[in-house]
């Protein structure tokens, strides 16, 4: 038993790569909840954006198999409480980046509206919830986008300046205004790709937050979704320390 979530996935991530991270969700006035907030505040994950609402917090249950491939069960809770009308636009202008991930379309498009209008680039993660929910208004404004292989095949050409695609064990490709660079991904033990893709999308993002170009950025957040399919649970510890290890070994 565990904390998860995409968001708070990335967020937790982000904070082990030095980042400072801020979290905007929802969680509900129950146990689950407040462990929810605890397991976040040790982490190191600023919870200024996070709402705790009435009602039961969101719970998944993931079945993991011998391989480490997860199937996910659960009940909605008050996951998407968080509605347009609670964006702090202070907070959102603080930022150096808004990274989104799949929740109600018209709070994802309000956030990203704000952001546009301070100048803070976006990046979104829509997930599998692309194939039943219209995210073109946010898909719009921003500047990278994050999908599987089904997720690109859902958007047929998928748009935006940067378009990264995950291929899991098959590694990753970045497609960006100057080029397109490919990732082979690491061989590294798998027992459990819960949260993979969040630690992958991180490390993406922490490494262009530092300065590193696209096809080394896409190293490293290979790096971390190896990392964390090499742990159990959806949230992954990370460090720069393991990451470039991993990394490393590659150049070795």
């Amino acid at each position: 038993q565990g904390g998860g979530g995409w968001a708070a996935n990335v967020a937790v991530a982000l904070a082990g790569l030095d980042c400072a991270a801020t979290l905007a969700g929802s969680v509900g006035d129950d146990e689950h909840g407040l462990l929810a907030r605890r397991d976040l505040d040790r982490a190191g994950v600023d919870l200024a954006g996070v709402r705790t609402v009435a009602g039961e917090t969101t719970t998944k249950y993931l079945l993991v198999d011998d391989a480490g491939e997860v199937s996910v069960l659960g009940a909605a809770g008050v996951n998407e409480a968080l509605g347009p009308d609670d964006i702090d636009p202070a907070l959102i202008g603080a930022a150096d980046r808004v990274h989104l991930t799949a929740h109600r379309p018209d709070t994802l498009r309000r956030v990203a509206e704000v952001a546009a209008e301070a100048g803070v680039p976006v990046s979104v993660d829509p997930g599998r919830r692309l194939a039943d929910r219209d995210f073109s208004g946010v898909l719009a404004l921003a500047d990278t986008l994050f999908v599987n292989e089904v997720e690109a095949r859902a958007l047929a050409a998928p748009e935006g300046p940067v378009v990264v695609t995950k291929r899991g064990t098959e590694g990753a490709t970045v497609r960006t205004p100057e080029g397109r660079h490919d990732h082979g991904g690491f061989d590294l033990p798998s027992v459990d790709s819960t949260g993979a893709g969040d630690a992958f999308a991180a490390g993406f993002l922490a490494a262009r937050l530092r300065g590193d170009g696209a096809a080394d950025a896409l190293a490293v957040a290979n790096a971390c979704g190896a990392l964390a399919a090499g742990t159990e649970g959806p949230k992954t510890s990370l460090s720069w320390e393991a990451v470039e290890g991993v990394v490393a070994g590659e150049r070795a």
